[in-house]
């Protein structure tokens, strides 16, 4: 900045002379003349700017996110402080700058102009900036976005409106989030605004405040696994405001040490896209609508198209990356970034346990098995997986209507292509209940992921087929979520379909069909057609297959634990008054949540006679050396019994067993922030052998910096191993620490436990 030096101005003419000498100023260093005879022509500089960190941070709920740049949230008012070289004249304005992205223009509103206004002025949908206090050198700037504003990265700069253009001045970066606080309100600034008013609506704007710190705000979270009859409960740490400390060779990304907190990351992310790539500056602009940034976040996730953090690996191979079972939260795996929550989005995790993935999208999952109940891999395209895990974000659809706000689905880990691109959403949830497939965006597979119809075909040896099994209530069960405030399970399958087997749930599954095949329900067939010369009748689809007329279940003598021998007994039940023989192939293998087989660990055959009504049981014991050498880290085994009745009747039964496992965690004390606080864990060995190498990794948001990894001695089989270390809470409220047990030996054992950390006194 140069510094002007005194000169001798006659006073009379100074005004003219100053316009006079104005253009030899030149741009970036022409100064502000004070018009006042015998004075310094002096240049406008900013000296310092306090951007009142602690206030808006406050306000924008923002405080705990780590890094150098302010950030806050659209269509709500903050406050910044600027220290001048000199006074502004009254009747001077500041003129502000915002931009965001490469090629920022007023044209695609990446660029914005406005002055300071008095505390009265109108605020419309616009930037507006309000002079609300000024000292001899100092002004105070309160700044509005409006609520439909473009997220990012902003650089803010300033000059006065005597000045040229070209004089601006820049004021520093700060960061603009979506803001589900921003609700509807007047148009006007009443004349006392506080720092958090917001005068019209954001569409992510979400009305329950203990959702919005359930959705937005909680660094920890829970995600159900398992099977229908079994769920469990995993911790998760989405790390949203931590600094990551992630690790060479993470699943899709060579991620180094991460020095950057998290939002930085989703910001850069959001960069690496091929609509980025292609047209930045485009891009960009679009980055103001929910819709546009949860869909490039969906297709970024996975790494299928575009250089995505995550690569999905559905055959359980991981060979150059990792399993997704060892993952304990985001900060590592920049898996669940999250999906916007840390853009400022509403958004949950979603379990939907029995998940159909319908290849060919004609609303049913078609299994092919032989004989023995095995599955045909490749005769069957569709597959039902024990649960899949996608995300809801809440914000209003503004290209459907208000009819589809709220909730939608977003699926980052999709196993099909969207317009050409590895993404899935967002599908309203409303939407999918009501069977309207046909809009925006990816319906038909949402849809069939929570509402296929199931069904089982015998394969024979002439490459004929018969029809064994048929359910409309299998797909789609127990969908899941954490509960707002605790760590309970919420079943939200009702906002997914109306109640399984009901008239409207039909009604709207016949809906589907017909917008999904643009044919009416009666009149017309549609022939569905898969691989090869094989082909479906879609209202054969709708039909029942015949009842036969023995019954059959797997029952669980003992709890199947792992490293134990698993107990069952086949039950089967005569319903007829006549006796029956009964031929049972059984089958048994180890599988992955996909239920895609590994290696079978059962095969053999019973005959059987059953007297009228009569129940008889089949007994069943697989050893823990059948299994232990093909068990997947899914920990799951699927048995199957194919019963051929003599009349030429049949009967498919089913079971798929979760091996439990045994972890536990104590806090023994209170926990307080800054204060040291003992956690002890207990594990034992599983197995029947001795086990080396183990240990525990720990993790833990506001609890722990980075992870924790803990040596456990040499176990003896079934011994158990008490381990305790200190933690130093550095953030209150509830927090989550997560705790593996590692072995080469077996696969991880997960536990968390939640720690609610008070205060410092």
């Amino acid at each position: 900045m140069t510094d002007w030096k005194t000169e001798q101005v006659p006073s009379g003419s100074l005004q003219n002379q100053v316009e006079e000498l104005r253009p030899f100023f030149g741009g970036e260093e022409a100064p502000q003349v004070i018009m006042k005879a015998n004075l310094t022509p002096q240049g406008f500089r900013v000296t310092a700017v306090d951007w009142q960190w602690p206030r808006n941070g406050i306000a924008h709920h923002t405080q705990e996110y780590p890094g150098p740049e302010l950030v806050v949230r659209r269509g709500q008012m903050f406050t910044f402080i600027l220290e001048l070289n000199r006074p502004l004249d009254s009747k001077e304005t500041l003129v502000f700058t915002a931009e965001t992205g490469p090629q920022a223009s007023e044209a695609l509103h990446t660029k914005v102009v406005f002055h300071t206004s008095e505390p009265e002025a109108e605020r419309g949908d616009a930037w507006t900036a309000v002079k609300e206090a000024q000292t001899k050198n100092t002004v105070t700037v309160s700044l509005t976005s409006p609520p439909s504003a473009i997220i990012g990265r902003y650089l803010l700069s300033a000059r006065v409106s005597s000045l040229r253009k070209r004089s601006n001045r820049k004021l520093g970066e700060f960061v603009l989030l979506f803001n589900p606080w921003c609700p509807v309100g007047k148009a006007r600034a009443p004349a006392h605004a506080r720092p958090d008013d917001c005068f019209s609506e954001d569409d992510v704007f979400l009305a329950s405040e203990e959702e919005r710190q359930e959705y937005v705000l909680n660094d920890n979270g829970i995600i159900f696994r398992g099977v229908e009859k079994r769920i469990r409960a995993q911790g998760w740490n989405f790390g949203q405001v931590s600094r990551g400390t992630g690790q060479k060779g993470d699943v899709g990304l060579d991620m180094q040490k991460f020095e950057e907190d998290i939002l930085n990351i989703c910001l850069s992310i959001l960069d690496r896209s091929p609509s980025h790539q292609d047209d930045p500056a485009t891009d960009v602009s679009c980055r103001h609508d929910p819709i546009y940034v949860t869909r490039v976040i969906s297709a970024m996730v996975n790494s299928n198209n575009d250089r995505g953090v995550v690569q999905g690996q559905w055959q359980g191979k991981y060979g150059g990356g990792t399993s997704p079972l060892h993952w304990r939260g985001s900060v590592a795996i920049l898996h669940k970034w999250f999906k916007g929550r840390c853009l400022g989005i509403a958004t949950r995790v979603v379990s939907n346990f029995n998940s159909a993935h319908d290849t060919d999208r004609n609303l049913s999952v078609d299994k092919y098995v032989d004989s023995f109940g095995r599955t045909l891999e490749d005769l069957t395209e569709d597959s039902m997986w024990n649960f899949h895990v996608w995300n809801e974000s809440w914000f209003a659809r503004q290209d459907l209507g208000s009819s589809y706000n709220g909730w939608q689905v977003l699926d980052a880990t999709p196993q099909e292509e969207s317009e050409g691109v590895f993404r899935c959403g967002p599908a309203s949830v409303t939407a999918i209940r009501e069977g309207d497939v046909h809009l925006a965006h990816d319906g038909p597979f949402v849809f069939a992921e929570v509402n296929a119809d199931y069904i089982t075909w015998l394969w024979n040896e002439d490459e004929s087929r018969e029809r064994v099994y048929s359910d409309t209530k299998k797909i789609g069960r127990c969908i899941s979520t954490k509960a707002v405030g605790s760590d309970s399970r919420v079943d939200i399958t009702g906002l997914y379909k109306y109640p399984e087997g009901s008239k409207k749930e039909r009604q709207v599954y016949s809906k589907a069909v017909r917008k999904l095949f643009s044919v009416e329900a009666s009149g017309r067939r549609a022939r569905v057609r898969r691989g090869g010369s094989r082909g479906v009748w879609r209202d054969d689809l709708l039909e029942p297959a015949t009842k036969p007329s023995i019954t059959g279940k797997f029952k669980v003598l003992e709890p199947p634990m792992l490293g134990h021998n698993l107990k069952l007994a086949l039950c089967l039940t005569n319903l007829t008054s006549r006796a029956q023989r009964v031929r049972v192939n059984l089958s048994g293998a180890t599988i992955l949540y996909t239920r895609r087989p590994v290696a079978e660990i059962l095969h053999e055959s019973h005959t059987m006679r059953l007297g009228p009504e009569e129940e008889k049981k089949i007994p069943i014991t697989i050893s823990y050396s059948q299994y232990k050498k093909d068990l997947t880290e899914d920990k799951k085994i699927l048995l199957a019994a194919m019963c051929l009745v003599t009349e030429g009747e049949k009967l498919l039964v089913e079971k798929d067993i979760t091996l439990e496992d045994f972890i536990n965690i104590k806090v023994l004390g209170p926990a307080v922030v800054g204060v040291a606080v003992a956690v002890e864990v207990m594990v034992v060995n599983p197995i029947s052998e001795r086990v080396e190498h183990c240990m525990l990794m720990v993790e833990g948001s506001g609890l722990l910096q980075g992870q924790l990894s803990i040596d456990v001695p040499s176990l003896e089989p079934q011994e158990k191993a008490l381990v305790q270390f200190n933690i130093t809470p550095s953030k209150s409220g509830p927090r989550q620490l997560q705790v593996d047990f590692v072995s080469p030996h077996f696969s991880d054992i997960k536990g968390f436990v939640t720690i609610h950390v008070a205060t410092a006194k």
